[in-house]
């Protein structure tokens, strides 16, 4: 890989970047080791020019958001990541649908539409990830998913083009969507809410929310979330707990005490000691009920 030819890319659009960057910062779990380059874009034009240059030159990349889904190798990455960042959050309503840029969170976008009376997110306040990657997973939670409100998003090929997908081709299930799998990247999406009088009732929803995450979930220490996708007809926890393995640990990486569907980073976890305990949890649940347990966490390695 050619990391001045990569350098005189991004400065030859005027993308930022940095060089050896510490990808440990960037994830929920606070693991991962250096990448050779993190590029931030501040526009989905900038990004189509800088996908276009890598394409055109072989160059490899990866993606990533907030880090919310990710586990990186304490070695890092031998290629260069392209980081949709704030520089890319802005967000905008117009009438009863809220279009909002990849980078930003899903818990300002739930903001805005609570400031806007509008309702049909509130599922979604709290969870710790980007626009992006929400569309990408389908996120959800307590009843919830982005394909109820999903309306259409803007996305980049691996050619640097610019593409819109709309709902009914967005192929929205259980943490799955028309982009699992493919090397495409969400730069907007657009929701359709619905308008309320009753901001109130917005408010005490989210914040009804929000108190049973803190209630049940692990958020004192660092961790990807759920760990492990949920099981047809059953939860993850709750096999986990059932093999014995609440409090489980393997170095500094252990399984909430609080939700054992959650492998939290209790005490300087590795990569090494999360991937492990990652699979011996895979282990002992096939091994105590049949089950086969499918890791939600994307690992990077």
């Amino acid at each position: 890989m050619n990391n001045l030819r990569i350098g005189k890319i991004c400065e030859k659009y005027g993308v930022s970047y940095l060089e050896n960057e510490p990808l440990s910062q960037y994830t929920s779990f606070r693991i991962g080791g250096p990448c050779p380059f993190l590029i931030k874009p501040a526009s989905a034009e900038a990004l189509c020019d800088i996908v276009k240059a890598f394409d055109s030159e072989n160059i490899p990349f990866r993606v990533m958001g907030r880090g919310s889904n990710l586990l990186i190798s304490d070695k890092g990455v031998r290629f260069p990541v392209i980081l949709i960042s704030s520089e890319m959050s802005r967000i905008t309503v117009n009438e009863d649908r809220v279009i909002c840029e990849a980078g930003a969170s899903l818990t300002s976008l739930c903001k805005t539409a609570e400031q806007n009376c509008l309702s049909g997110l509130e599922f979604a306040y709290g969870i710790p990830g980007s626009v992006g990657g929400a569309v990408y997973m389908n996120a959800g939670a307590y009843g919830g998913e982005i394909k109820d409100v999903f309306e259409s998003c803007t996305y980049v090929d691996e050619h640097g083009n610019m593409n819109v997908l709309t709902a009914d081709k967005a192929d929205l299930s259980y943490r799955h969507s028309f982009f699992s799998g493919k090397p495409y990247i969400i730069t907007e999406m657009t929701v359709k809410l619905h308008k309320t009088d009753n901001k109130a009732e917005i408010t005490a929803k989210m914040q009804e929310l929000m108190n049973k995450r803190r209630e049940k979930q692990p958020l004192e220490y660092p961790s990807a979330g759920s760990t492990f996708k949920r099981p047809e007809g059953d939860f993850a926890g709750r096999l986990i707990e059932a093999a014995g393995l609440r409090g489980f640990s393997v170095g500094g990486a252990a399984v909430s005490e609080k939700h054992c569907g959650f492998v939290i980073n209790k005490n300087n976890a590795t990569f090494e000691d999360t991937k492990k305990l990652i699979e011996t949890i895979k282990e002992k649940v096939r091994e105590t009920s049949g089950r086969e347990l499918a890791c939600e966490v994307i690992i990077w390695e």
